[in-house]
């Protein structure tokens, strides 16, 4: 048995990267998904997967900045499962970052479009998901938001703010939904190299990051799946409220870290020339 046996989860984003490795694990405890994803064929593509693993999923083409979309997923997700227990927030406006300046640069369009997706999007898949999991006596929301929302930067001001905003949201709903048996938490990671991170971050700025971080490799999506499944399962019960980091340490040291900090024998022998040497992207 399966940690999700008899659960019908639903996850945004579910086409590819970090939300295709969260419906992967869930489908793989037993649990029943419904696959969401802007993209119909990521979706679809998702679900063959599952199907191939002897799981159950349901493919749906959404775009979760669309209220009467999100109400319709809600509802077929009730109608194709019998309800809805478990639900991970994971679709983001990615499409937009490349766009997401600094404030004096940064289009108010994208702005709009950032929050309309990354945080509205959020809500009101919230606000439909809330009601069926007290029908069915509880449940477990994770949130997914992002390191950027914990930091500030020099871009991704939309991103970021929409991420940190998510936090609070996150813990509002645990307030407000606790005494229902309802759970709800967000996860932050750090760099994680989905497909489409990959295809974005050029060989300099992946060496520039890792600097940063104090385990040795990148994130992949199945660690974060890893975690995103523990959140969501009994195994967490006793957990809510809560944004959990999962970035290899890169927020967790001072900020000189990856310049030696303040001994320049603090990172092993022949790495911090290394790092000295290293082109600055």
């Amino acid at each position: 048995m399966g940690r999700f046996e008899g659960k019908v989860a639903v996850v945004t984003g579910a086409g590819a990267g970090i939300g295709k490795a969260c419906a992967l694990a869930i489908a793989r405890e037993g649990g029943r998904v419904v696959v969401a994803d802007i993209d119909g064929s990521a979706a679809i593509a998702c679900t063959a997967q599952i199907a191939a693993e002897a799981g159950h999923a349901l493919a749906l083409a959404i775009d979760i900045a669309d209220a009467q979309a999100v109400a319709a997923l809600f509802e077929t997700a009730e109608r194709h499962f019998g309800g809805v227990d478990l639900l991970v927030n994971n679709a983001s406006a990615m499409h937009l970052t490349p766009r997401d300046r600094a404030i004096l640069e940064l289009e108010l369009a994208v702005w709009d479009q950032t929050m309309a997706t990354n945080l509205r999007g959020t809500l009101l898949c919230c606000r439909q998901a809330i009601p069926r999991m007290i029908a069915r006596g509880g449940g477990a929301i994770v949130n997914m938001s992002s390191c950027q929302g914990l930091s500030g930067d020099t871009a991704l001001t939309s991103y970021a703010a929409s991420k940190a905003a998510m936090n609070m949201l996150s813990s509002s709903l645990a307030t407000q939904y606790g005494h229902a048996q309802i759970r709800c938490n967000a996860v932050a990671p750090g760099l994680i190299m989905t497909e489409r991170l990959l295809a974005k971050l050029d060989a300099c700025m992946q060496t520039h990051l890792r600097r940063h971080q104090l385990l040795p490799r990148i994130g992949r999506p199945e660690d974060v799946a890893a975690l995103v499944a523990f959140l969501l399962s009994d195994d967490a019960a006793f957990i809510t409220g809560q944004v959990v980091c999962i970035d290899g340490g890169m927020l967790a040291h001072v900020p000189t870290y990856a310049d030696g900090g303040n001994s320049r024998a603090a990172r092993p022998a022949g790495e911090t020339a290394e790092a000295d040497a290293a082109p600055r992207c």
